[in-house]
C-alpha cells in the first residue's frame, strides 16, 4: 500500500524538501552567505565580477550544496569555482548561512509538506518503522517545530556525522548508520531524497529502494534517475495512488 518492494521494513527519510518545505530556506540563506563572501572577494558589485566570482545560483545550490554537510557543501562550492579559501573562510562562510537558516526558522516556522505527513501516517499504519536521515545540524529543532518528531524512531543527523567521523552525502555512511540503528540491513530499507547526492548515496548503499523526490522540475527527475534513484516522485502521497 506504500508503494514499496514487500520486503522493505524500514524508511529512512531526508528531511529539508521531503518531509519539510525547508530546502528552500536553505537554499535563500546559501545563496546570501555565498554571494555576501563573492561580493567582498570582488570588491565590486557582483554584477560586473570575472566567471569565478559570478553570482551564486540555483544550479550552483543543486549541484554542489544541496544535501552535503555544511562544511562539505562550501568547500564542493567553492572548488567548482577554483577558489582557493583557508578553513577559517569556509567556517566563516558556513557559519553565516545557519545563522540565516536559523533566523529563518524563527520568523517563519516550518511547513510539513501535506503529501508527507499523509505518507508518514500511513506508513504508520503498514507497519513501516521510519527514521529521518539529514546532514543538517538543526534536524531535532525541525523536526519538533513541523511536529513530525512523533514519527521518527531514530535521528541521523549533521551533529553525528560529525561526532561520529561520518562521510557525508554522497556517501552512503549516514544512511548505513540509520539502517544500522534500525537494526536492519540495506536492503530491508528505502531512502526518499530529493538531493541528487543523496540518491547517490542510497544507490551506494545498496539499500533496497531509493524514491527521488523532484519538487524542483527542470532536469532533476532525469538526474535523480541517472543518479540510481528506483522511482521518481512529485510527493511522497503519489506512491499511495499507485495503488
Amino acid at each position: 500500500m506504500l508503494g514499496l518492494p514487500d520486503d522493505i521494513t524500514v524508511a529512512l527519510f531526508d528531511l529539508d524538501g521531503v518531509l519539510t518545505d525547508t530546502a528552500s530556506v536553505h537554499r535563500t540563506a546559501w545563496t546570501d552567505a555565498f554571494n555576501a563572501f563573492l561580493t567582498r572577494r570582488a570588491g565590486a558589485d557582483i554584477s560586473g565580477r570575472t566567471d569565478e566570482l559570478r553570482p551564486f545560483t540555483d544550479q550552483d545550490y543543486f549541484s554542489f550544496v544541496d544535501g552535503r554537510p555544511r562544511v562539505d557543501g562550501v568547500r564542493s562550492f567553492f572548488a567548482s569555482r577554483g577558489l582557493d579559501v583557508d578553513e577559517q573562510t569556509v567556517t566563516a562562510v558556513a557559519d553565516s548561512k545557519n545563522e540565516a537558516f536559523l533566523a529563518a526558522l524563527a520568523r517563519d516556522g516550518v511547513t510539513a509538506y501535506p503529501g508527507s505527513v499523509r505518507y508518514l501516517h500511513a506508513a504508520r499504519e503498514a507497519g513501516l518503522r521510519t527514521a529521518v536521515v539529514t546532514s543538517s545540524r538543526n534536524g531535532a529543532q525541525v523536526l519538533e517545530t513541523a511536529g513530525l518528531t512523533e514519527f521518527v524512531e531514530h535521528r541521523v543527523d549533521g551533529n553525528t556525522i560529525v561526532d561520529e567521523g561520518l562521510a557525508g552525502k554522497p556517501a552512503p555512511d549516514s544512511y548505513l548508520r540509520g539502517a544500522e540503528l534500525m537494526g536492519v540491513a540495506p536492503a530491508a530499507a528505502a531512502v526518499f531524497e530529493d538531493a541528487v547526492s543523496g540518491v547517490q548515496a542510497g544507490h551506494a548503499g545498496d539499500f533496497g529502494y531509493v524514491v527521488g523526490i523532484d519538487r524542483v522540475g527542470g532536469g532533476q527527475s532525469a538526474a535523480m534517475s541517472e543518479a540510481g534513484a528506483s522511482i521518481v516522485v512529485g510527493d511522497l502521497d503519489e506512491l499511495l495512488a499507485e495503488n
